[in-house]
């Protein structure tokens, strides 16, 4: 229900945006092709007013973006970090999944790959264990906002693809995650 507000808003800050300025176009009440278009394909009517701007983007469907994962998208941060030894997912990372949750539910064809991942301390057979139990995390939350099971694989790499390389807090806090990948 939030993320259907949030992109009601983001549309209609799109149309308002679009509306704001003058193009520059000479309007009157007819166009050479009686399409009722300016030459910059803008809507117009009797009163002279332009809806040119709003959806000239293609990456603008209606009131939601074709691909919110994009860079730019509300979607695009897909990655969640982790409390050392921890799987529990913090309350601010829930409020991402939520969103990506609700997307997931919307769109039943598109899937998400989870891919969970440690720090290098720990064995490697712990650390596959921890990374597993980081995507569990993920994929329960995803599951409990109406994404399907089909929509959802889960992978561990434990330490073994680090984001960041080097033995300190910082590298291993950014080590300690799990990634949304999404797949057409």
């Amino acid at each position: 229900m939030f993320a259907t507000r949030q992109w009601i808003i983001i549309g209609l800050v799109a149309v308002l945006a679009g509306c704001g300025g003058s193009s520059g176009t000479a309007m009157d009440d007819s166009a050479a092709d009686g399409s009722g278009y300016d030459a910059d394909g803008g809507a117009y009517g009797e009163d002279g007013a332009s809806s040119s701007g709003a959806g000239d983007d293609d990456y603008m469907s209606g009131d939601a973006f074709a691909d919110p994962t994009a860079p730019g998208g509300p979607l695009e941060v897909r990655v969640i970090y982790f409390g050392y030894d921890q799987a529990d997912v913090d309350e601010a990372s829930q409020q991402l999944l939520a969103d990506h949750g609700d997307y997931l539910a919307e769109n039943p064809a598109v899937a998400v790959r989870l891919e969970g991942h440690g720090d290098e301390r720990g064995s490697r057979e712990y650390n596959i264990g921890l990374g597993e139990r980081r995507a569990q995390a993920v994929r329960q939350i995803l599951l409990l906002r109406g994404a399907s099971a089909e929509q959802l694989t889960t992978v561990s790499y434990g330490e073994e693809r680090p984001a960041v390389l080097g033995s300190d807090d910082e590298a291993w806090s950014l080590n300690r995650r799990v990634e949304l990948v999404y797949n057409p």
